[in-house]
């Protein structure tokens, strides 16, 4: 029978889980992990909600998350999805903020606002100098839901966490 206790020590344990293509994130850091509750069939649930439609690395966080509770003695654990709300940059925690620019990504910024879309792409600070003067080179980078910018000061190119 899953207690209490143990849904308070899953959580605990879901630290461990990283984003496979930001490795110095967890999940938590992210606030892709919605719930942790016991399904209809009494066995431990993990709830996640992707970051966008089709991310490739969902299905890898969903074996990891089954991995790490599994060595911490929770077997057969459901990692089941949720679209509804959509994740957004928002749910970011201020700690994955610092350890993204600590990473060299420049964290978002504001809100994802759809009248921009036909604006000058922003200003994103230098995640390795802390200039402002950078300017976009791609929409999008190493992953799509990264752009790729460069620093006009330092002349570094650096990846920006989009907002969405």
């Amino acid at each position: 029978m899953i207690t209490k206790e143990d849904i308070t020590k899953v959580w605990e344990h879901l630290q461990e889980v990283t984003d496979p293509e930001i490795p110095v994130l967890t999940i938590l850091d992210m606030g892709i992990v919605r719930d942790v509750k016991v399904n209809d069939q009494s066995q431990l649930e993990v709830v996640i909600t992707p970051t966008y439609s089709g991310c490739p690395a969902m299905d890898m966080i969903a074996v990891n998350i089954k991995a790490v509770l599994q060595n911490h003695g929770f077997d057969g654990v459901e990692v089941s999805s949720v679209l509804s709300p959509a994740w957004t940059t928002d749910w970011l925690s201020e700690d994955g903020r610092k350890k993204l620019k600590a990473y060299g990504i420049a964290p978002p910024e504001g809100s994802n606002d759809k009248s921009t879309l036909f604006a000058e792409p922003k200003k994103i600070e230098c995640p390795r100098c802390g200039s402002r003067q950078s300017k976009m080179i791609a929409e999008f980078g190493s992953t799509a839901c990264k752009s790729l910018y460069q620093c006009e000061d330092c002349k570094e190119p650096f990846d920006y966490f989009k907002c969405h």
